[in-house]
């Protein structure tokens, strides 16, 4: 019998709450609705659902919270897609501002839910985007604007370069985009309240207890090692952990690697200087940067996406020298984790929410993109509204964006987007 699985030995694992043991199924279930995947996709929609009256039983193959929701950069920012308005020929131009006022909701919907349930998760508010180049500066300006447009009530406010210190003690940005309705927090200490909050609204949570089997029809049967789960409907949550259980959508998400490096706890002087208003921070390239102090006073810095499908041998190694690129004042100081994850990427960037044509019982969400702290939280109530017949809309938006399954199959997908990117970044420098 193999071991239970642990979570990944990152600095969110070692500073988190309490991690209850959940049990392993055993034996048949009857429930409304069968949930699978413990992480922020499968944890709100549960919540949603239970709010709404409905029997649910969650299914998480490992630990709550151990793929991405659990060990991701912890960077709550607005916004569920890129190039939104590649859709209008689609959903027309309402429903791609529908769209974008529901990337400003998302992040209400997590605001909310920790407020509600005083979950302790480092909430923190304030971000940046940081340009690269000037014409980076000239988008963010265009930002600015359409969020006026879209009521945003939040500050926003363009940094030029003569500015940047007070954001970031680094030479390597000409400007910045401040919002101060996005922010950062503890991931795995979030997933861990939810699930908690989950359990409270009586929805019955089993870990340890990897799908093996699916048997479709108008009652879908959910198999395990140990047992299995009869419901009404499926909901499908595992983003770039789905593997093979679903041919159909896993072709359609393709499973990067992003990386992540902790610091030893710095000064209150030094983490002042790196960021002095303690903001999230990502810059516009396609290997991107991203970074943050967490509530003891350490640089998290992450990056490096890679569609390669290998992972470096030595993370630390690697992007110590990334991180020494924005903050050489750090040159002595020691990397304390190391960690990487999965994250789910759709071809078009906008995530996949809906459910199978031929199978009009199961719905997923999925390809977050990079954005899926906000929006796994979003796709939970629109999972939730769609399954409780309160259809509010927005389901049937992201329902009608079709989603091409990437070429190469299982094998090839990976290293031909990987030439991809590359092509991208050599354009960066052109």
């Amino acid at each position: 019998m193999n071991a239970p699985a642990r979570h990944t030995d990152s600095y969110y694992a070692a500073s988190s709450l309490p991690q209850p043991t959940h049990p392993v199924l055993q034996g048949e279930l009857i429930a409304d609705v069968c949930v699978v995947g413990g992480g922020f996709s499968g944890l709100n929609a549960a919540i949603e659902l239970a709010e709404r009256g409905l029997s649910v039983v969650l299914l998480e193959a490992r630990k709550i919270g151990w793929g991405a929701s659990g060990r991701n950069g912890g960077q709550l920012i607005r916004g569920v897609g890129h190039g939104l308005d590649q859709f209008a020929n689609i959903i027309g131009a309402d429903g791609v501002r529908q769209i974008k006022l529901m990337g400003l909701e998302a992040v209400d919907i997590v605001r909310q839910r920790i407020e509600r349930f005083q979950i302790p998760c480092d909430l923190t508010w304030g971000y940046c985007d940081l340009a690269n180049k000037p014409k980076d500066l000239q988008g963010f300006a265009e930002d600015a604007e359409e969020l006026r447009s879209l009521g945003y009530r939040h500050e926003t406010r363009l940094l030029q370069a003569d500015e940047m210190h007070s954001v970031v003690g680094s030479e390597r940005y000409v400007g910045g985009l401040i919002d101060m309705g996005s922010g950062h927090l503890h991931p795995l200490n979030l997933a861990l309240g939810e699930a908690a909050v989950a359990q409270q609204l009586g929805v019955q949570l089993f870990e340890q207890s990897a799908v093996t089997r699916i048997d479709y029809g108008t009652e879908v049967k959910v198999h395990t090692a140990q047992g299995s789960v009869r419901a009404k409907t499926l909901v499908l949550g595992c983003n770039a952990y789905l593997n093979n259980l679903n041919p159909e959508l896993s072709g359609k998400v393709l499973p990067a690697g992003s990386y992540i490096i902790a610091t030893e706890p710095l000064s209150e002087e030094q983490a002042h200087e790196l960021l002095p208003q303690n903001m999230a921070v990502c810059d516009q390239r396609v290997a991107l940067d991203y970074y943050r102090l967490s509530a003891d006073r350490r640089l998290l810095f992450g990056g490096a996406c890679h569609y390669s499908g290998r992972d470096p041998k030595d993370i630390a190694a690697y992007m110590r020298p990334k991180m020494l690129e924005v903050f050489p004042q750090l040159a002595a100081t020691r990397i304390d984790y190391q960690w990487a994850g999965m994250i789910g990427i759709g071809a078009n960037r906008l995530p996949q929410i809906g459910r199978l044509k031929d199978q009009p019982n199961v719905y997923y969400a999925q390809a977050y993109s990079g954005h899926g702290l906000n929006a796994t939280h979003l796709a939970g109530k629109l999972l939730a509204e769609a399954i409780s017949g309160q259809h509010s809309g927005g389901f049937d938006l992201f329902a009608r964006v079709p989603h091409i399954t990437f070429a190469g199959g299982k094998h090839l997908r990976s290293p031909l987007l990987a030439l991809g990117m590359l092509w991208h970044r050599m354009k960066e420098w052109v």
